[in-house]
């Protein structure tokens, strides 16, 4: 009996020496634990080292545990001796099987292999991202990558954070007539991580020939990306040193503003909305000038005793901001979408502020959003929004 269990385990062994091993399955617990009914096995590598992935499959509930090699096989020949009274050995040699028969006699017979490849051990299957790190040169010169395209660890969120933002860009650009984009203006475009992941996509998979430009106050932000750039030989991006405010966006199909500080996000709306951009992207960043509105004119309503406290106060501040920001673009004929997203691991949930140019509102409908912005400020005791200045509204 003792035999059988030792040649399951040296062919197990042998399997995962050979790479033909595939995974195993134990089933028919008869053991004192309680509620276990099966365990599957498989290879799964972690921090770059072998290990067994072993699914405890309860009546009401899977666990998964990580073990190193030695340690799983002997718990799975502990396993077979304790309670599992048929065991498979998946190979791409062929398939082992250990059952034990109702006259108490273990035998072991060989079949056919059922699994045709080995499947990947990677831990999580890797997601299809857009941006891939394989040797581009922008993000080794951005510290993202090293030369030979390895995400550095110190840069693993980054480098999520830009597919992120990519892969949301890539949905909302989906919407768009085929070849819209020609110009795209990232306004206070930084270190430049998010501009060169959208020129690569927009260049790389759309294969698109649009102009990209990062504004940035920043000079020394500006003379680093344009030597990028110029590295990287993409040869329509250019950064620009100056303000939203002062950028003149008349050509723009594609308007980006991430994080502009309080009104600036206005400003960049402003500029998409006069450019009649096709899609405006807009991540705010504070909200300053409604707060002080609502500070100090101090309407009683409905809503006072939240706003009494500061935490609250600015909540409903930030909601109130973007909410007459969505109706405006709406007013101008934007279809508009508020949704959250996360855009780093070490900062908070963001609000993403979409207009993506639709058709002319009606006369009729023009005047209920105009409305609706009218009793939203009364409301909250708004004297002004700064975008409905910047639009004369």
């Amino acid at each position: 009996m003792l035999a059988n269990i030792n040649s399951f385990i040296a062919a197990l062994k042998a399997s995962l020496e050979e790479e033909s091993f595939v995974k195993i399955s134990l089933g028919n617990y008869k053991g004192e634990e309680e509620a276990l009914k099966q365990l599957l096995i498989r290879k799964v590598i972690i921090k770059r080292e072998d290990k067994l992935a072993v699914t405890y499959r309860y009546k009401t509930r899977d666990v998964v545990k990580n073990y190193a090699i030695d340690e799983a096989i002997d718990l799975i020949k502990g396993y077979l001796t304790t309670g599992f009274k048929i065991a498979t050995l998946f190979t791409t040699e062929n398939d082992l099987i250990l059952e034990e028969l109702n006259n108490g006699k273990l035998v072991l017979r060989k079949g056919k292999a059922s699994s045709v490849g080995v499947p990947s051990a990677s831990h999580d299957k890797e997601k299809a991202r857009l941006i891939k790190p394989d040797s581009k040169s922008y993000l080794a010169e951005l510290k993202i990558t090293d030369a030979e395209g390895k995400v550095f660890k110190n840069a693993q969120d980054k480098f999520r954070q830009i597919n992120h933002y990519i892969e949301i860009l890539s949905t909302l650009i989906k919407e768009l007539p085929e070849g819209a984009i020609k110009k795209v203006a990232d306004m206070g475009s930084g270190k430049g991580y998010l501009t060169f992941a959208l020129y690569d996509y927009l260049h790389s998979v759309l294969k698109l020939e649009s102009d990209v430009i990062g504004v940035e106050y920043r000079q020394d932000m500006v003379d680093l990306c344009n030597q990028v750039a110029v590295k990287s030989a993409f040869n329509k991006l250019n950064f620009v040193q100056g303000t939203i405010e002062d950028y003149h966006a008349e050509d723009v199909n594609l308007l980006i503003a991430l994080h502009a500080c309080d009104t600036a996000t206005d400003d960049a709306i402003y500029k998409g909305i006069k450019a009649n951009a096709d899609l405006i992207v807009a991540a705010p960043c504070c909200h300053k000038q409604i707060r002080r509105e609502i500070e100090q004119h101090k309407v009683k309503n409905d809503i006072s005793f939240l706003t009494k406290y500061g935490i609250f106060l600015e909540r409903q501040a930030e909601m109130v901001t973007d909410g007459i920001r969505a109706l405006i673009l709406e007013y101008f004929g934007y279809k508009t979408k508020v949704f959250e997203f996360i855009s780093d691991a070490h900062t908070p949930k963001n609000v993403l502020v979409v207009g993506v140019k639709g058709k002319a509102l009606s006369a009729e409908r023009k005047a209920e959003v105009l409305g609706k912005i009218k009793a939203s400020k009364e409301y909250f005791g708004i004297g002004y929004h700064h975008l409905e200045r910047l639009l004369a509204l």
